[in-house]
């Protein structure tokens, strides 16, 4: 009769052990992302992003597809991507960019309100939310990317200006097949420097942001132009301008939110 209760007490100082050894090590694990996080978000306040998450994966898709491995980038200071496309992508993707601290929290509302009753749903990220999930993580919908992705948003519009986050998100977004920044894109699309981009360029550009391996800025399909169009209005409500240190204007709703 002893035996078994001797067992059981030996088999429950095994299991704390274990749950006090997997805790300790969980609490490092937590205390490293943290640090690690925290300083690699100040490290690339100043230095351009190397590469990402999803250009890997992009290689590696191709590969695996035994198709031509394509990896088309060029970083450009924000000032040398032209005011054009700045705006342009605002109009397109995020017009509260300016506004809000990372979160749109009304276009979330309506987002999850349109989901409900559409089979097609419709996001609500804003650009920082973009910048963030481009630059330190992966693609995905699962909850817990979409955790990381809030705390990495947190993190760069806290330590990061708005200005950074727009020269990250336009340096590293993904524009085409294998082609990904202003600068690489404008270079394939209209055989120029991003400075250069026009009214109609940028807006092209930013009309094909949905889905970039389906669409092409170079060569834009029905879709693309009334979408171009579409954004080169909200360009002149804007006032044809982004200007970072002071209060957007008040523009019309948007509507196709990505």
């Amino acid at each position: 009769m002893e035996q078994p209760i001797v067992q059981n007490l030996i088999l429950i100082f095994k299991v704390k052990g274990f749950v006090k050894i997997l805790w300790r090590f969980s609490w490092k694990a937590a205390m490293w992302f943290f640090i690690v996080s925290f300083l690699s978000v100040i490290f690339f306040r100043w230095v351009p992003i190397p590469i990402t998450p999803l250009m890997l994966i992009r290689c590696v898709e191709q590969k695996m597809d035994e198709k031509e491995m394509k990896l088309n980038k060029e970083w450009v200071p924000l000032e040398e991507i032209a005011p054009n496309l700045q705006l342009a992508v605002v109009c397109s993707e995020d017009q509260n960019f300016l506004k809000h601290n990372g979160f749109d929290f009304e276009a979330i509302e309506k987002a999850i309100e349109y989901n409900e009753t559409h089979k097609k749903t419709r996001g609500a990220s804003t650009i920082s939310q973009q910048t963030a999930k481009n630059v330190f993580l992966w693609q995905g919908r699962s909850f817990i990317r979409k955790g990381f992705e809030v705390y990495f948003t947190f993190l760069i519009e806290t330590f990061w200006s708005k200005e950074r986050i727009m020269e990250v998100y336009l340096n590293v977004i993904e524009m085409g097949d294998g082609i990904y920044g202003a600068q690489a894109a404008s270079k394939k699309n209209f055989k120029k420097d991003a400075q250069y981009l026009s009214k109609l360029e940028a807006a092209t550009i930013a009309a094909v942001l949905p889905n970039p391996i389906r669409f092409n800025a170079g060569n834009p399909s029905g879709y693309v132009q009334k979408r171009r169009a579409w954004i080169m209005n909200q360009m002149v409500f804007w006032g044809g301008v982004l200007k970072y240190n002071e209060e957007p204007l008040k523009v019309k709703p948007k509507r196709n939110r990505k």
